[in-house]
């Protein structure tokens, strides 16, 4: 990969792609600083419905203001080292800085259920979560860990929590381990769903110390300004050391109280460094199915839909 070497020497200003600017300085390596932007994959969702439909009347809305975009890309069940590598390798190679999802807990969605699978048993997804920091290795990229796991307790047995908490301790400690130039962040949920105190207290337990920080507003509608007060109110709570990202693919509008394809959202603040953040983000690909629900009741969770996104760009 292309460190920027010279920049890096002489200390000139170098403009990124995506307003990629240098974050804080982290213990291992700031990958921002080891790349040239965000990563903007050419097989994404949206731009794959793209370039399937080059007629359709959606089609230059949907690949101007979605398509083009930095998305993070989701790895669950199924996905290999390889897989994984391959495409942080495609990312490298291009010099960019790749923004990837591991969701592959046991159980995952426990108590919302659109979502559910994930691994077999606790002992294959610590395979899978070390694979997945192996493949990363040393090439720079931002990971968010497990959306949802923190705070989806509410319909989980005691023994069932602690599992999840050492599941998700030993994934944090599988990047801080084998990634050393990747950003990791645990996910801390969103402003509507429990106290920050709960939160930090629940971050604390799986491991958030392990790595840069934690993320909110994952897959979720809460406004910029929300997430960042509850953001802030966390990592206060956890001591003020521990940083974050927050989603702002979908939160144009706020939330309007629903979780599940509602109607009236739009998309957000496009993904850059800083904002009151580590970094803005596009975690959820937009136009993505929450579930067969809510604007889209025949559409399976993660699968892209024209009209969801299309609803997104518009606002309706």
């Amino acid at each position: 990969m292309r460190h920027r070497l010279a920049a890096l020497l002489t200390g000139a200003p170098v403009l990124l792609a995506w307003s990629l600017a240098t974050a804080a300085t982290a213990t291992a390596a700031d990958p921002t600083t080891l790349t040239r932007g965000f990563y903007v994959s050419p097989d994404s969702s949206p731009a794959a419905w793209v370039a399937t439909h080059p007629s359709d009347t959606r089609t230059p809305a949907i690949r101007d203001n979605i398509a083009a975009r930095p998305i993070a890309r989701w790895f669950g069940t199924g996905s290999t080292g390889d897989t994984i590598a391959s495409y942080v390798g495609k990312a490298d190679s291009h010099d960019q800085l790749p923004v990837l999802v591991a969701y592959n807990l046991p159980g995952r969605d426990a108590c919302g259920g659109e979502s559910s699978g994930g691994a077999d048993s606790v002992a294959e997804y610590k395979t899978w979560i070390s694979t997945f920091a192996a493949a990363v290795a040393d090439r720079p990229a931002v990971v968010v860990i497990e959306p949802d796991a923190l705070g989806d307790f509410s319909c989980m047995s005691d023994a069932a929590i602690n599992a999840r908490l050492d599941m998700l301790r030993y994934a944090t400690q599988m990047f801080q381990q084998k990634a050393p130039n990747t950003w990791a962040y645990l996910d801390g949920g969103n402003a509507g769903w429990t106290s920050a105190t709960t939160m930090a207290d629940r971050l604390a337990a799986a491991g958030v110390t392990n790595v840069r920080g934690f993320s909110v507003n994952v897959s979720n509608y809460y406004s910029t300004n929300a997430s960042l007060t509850f953001a802030n109110a966390v990592k206060a709570d956890l001591g003020g050391a521990s940083q974050f990202v927050v989603d702002t693919s979908r939160n144009g509008n706020g939330s309007n109280g629903e979780w599940c394809n509602p109607a009236g959202r739009k998309l957000g603040t496009p993904p850059q460094t800083g904002g009151g953040a580590d970094m803005l983000l596009w975690v959820k690909t937009p136009g993505n199915s929450d579930g067969q629900c809510g604007t889209a009741p025949t559409v399976p969770a993660g699968e892209f839909n024209a009209d969801l996104a299309t609803r997104l760009i518009y606002g309706t």
